[in-house]
C-alpha cells in the first residue's frame, strides 16, 4: 500500500505524517508537492496539518481551490481512503467533501496539548483497530478547531454514524463535542486531533498508530479479496 502526503505551501505536519506511515506503519509513502501531484498510483491520500497559504482568507480555503483538489476529489469518489488532519480537515470542509465549517476556538486561543477522545464508531476503515467507546489520547494543535454544523446536519451525521471521534472535555466549543467525522460513504475522514503525533511512546502516546494500522488492514483485506 502506498500513501501520498499532499504538501501545500504552509503545511508543517507533512513530515510527521510521512514518518508515521513510513517508519512506524512500515508502508510506502511519498511527500507530494501539490502542483506536481499525480495521485493516480496511490492507494490513500493524506492531507496534513499546518497553515496552508498562511490561513489567509480562511483556514483551508485557498488550498481547497488549488490544482490538486480535483485529484483528491476523484480519489474520494473512487473509494480510496482520504484522511485530513487539522488543516487537512479544514481543507476537506472547504472542498465540500465533508459537511459543516470550522470556526475559531471558543476562547480564541491556540491550544496544543493531549486530549481524551472517545471512539464513537469503530466500524470504519479508519478505526477498526479500536474498540467501540474506547478512550484514547491524541494531541490537538489548532486555533480554528471549533467544528460547526446546523442541527439538521448534526442529526444526519449522528443517524448515519458519521461522528467518529468526540472530545471528552470539549476544548474548542465544537458542536456535539465532535473531533472527527466521515463522509456518508465512510472513506473520507476529517479530524482536528493529530494521530501522527501519537505513534510511539516517546511522543507521549501510541494511540494514533492504530488509525493508520486500520487503513492498512482495510487495504490488505480489500486487496486480498479482489486479487
Amino acid at each position: 500500500m502506498k500513501f501520498a502526503v499532499v504538501v501545500f505551501p504552509g503545511s508543517n505536519c507533512d513530515r510527521d505524517m510521512y514518518y508515521a506511515v513510513k517508519d512506524h506503519l512500515g508502508a510506502e509513502a511519498d511527500l507530494v508537492w501539490y502542483q506536481e501531484a499525480n495521485l493516480a498510483n496511490y492507494d490513500a491520500v493524506l492531507l496534513p496539518g499546518g497553515f496552508s497559504y498562511g490561513d489567509y482568507l480562511r483556514s483551508g480555503a485557498i488550498a481547497s481551490t488549488s490544482s490538486v483538489i480535483g485529484q483528491i476529489r476523484e480519489a474520494a469518489e473512487m473509494g480510496k481512503p482520504v484522511l485530513g488532519v487539522c488543516n487537512g480537515f479544514q481543507v476537506l470542509l472547504e472542498m465540500g467533501l465533508l459537511p459543516g465549517a470550522m470556526l475559531p476556538n471558543e476562547r480564541l486561543k491556540f491550544m496544543c496539548h493531549f486530549e481524551t477522545l472517545t471512539v464513537e464508531n469503530s466500524n470504519t476503515l479508519f478505526t477498526s483497530q479500536y474498540e467501540e467507546k474506547e478512550k484514547i489520547q491524541i494531541p490537538i494543535a489548532h486555533g480554528d478547531g471549533n467544528y460547526f454544523c446546523d442541527e439538521a446536519t448534526y442529526q444526519k451525521l449522528s443517524d448515519n454514524n458519521q461522528i467518529i471521534f468526540t472530545y471528552d472535555d470539549n476544548p474548542n466549543g465544537s458542536v456535539g463535542n465532535i473531533a472527527g467525522i466521515t463522509n456518508q460513504k465512510g472513506n473520507v475522514l476529517g479530524m482536528m486531533p493529530h494521530p501522527e503525533r501519537a505513534v510511539e511512546a516517546l511522543l507521549g502516546h501510541e494511540d494514533g498508530l492504530r488509525l493508520f494500522e486500520s487503513i492498512l488492514t482495510h487495504w490488505r483485506e480489500h486487496h486480498a479479496i479482489n486479487a
